[in-house]
């Protein structure tokens, strides 16, 4: 049971990752430019399908402005 909550905790972490990219009005290419993580791996990220280290994860909160707690998933 765990597993489907950490499943679903990492959908909700992709969309909203993706959604405070595109609301700063930036691409996955212009994320990429800054050095934080390569184009292939912020697109990997966002579907899911490479897990976000924390480090990264507050870097691209800092980029995004958005605080830290924007990307905590709900319980």
């Amino acid at each position: 049971m765990a597993k489907v909550s950490y499943t679903q905790d990492r959908k909700t972490l992709c969309v909203l990752l993706v959604q405070a990219r595109e609301q700063a009005n930036l691409t996955q290419k212009q994320v990429a430019d800054t050095g934080i993580v390569s184009q292939s791996e912020i697109s990997k990220i966002e579907n899911g399908q490479r897990k976000v280290e924390f480090v990264v994860l507050v870097k691209l909160a800092e980029l995004y402005k958005r605080p830290i707690e924007y990307f905590k998933t709900k319980k």
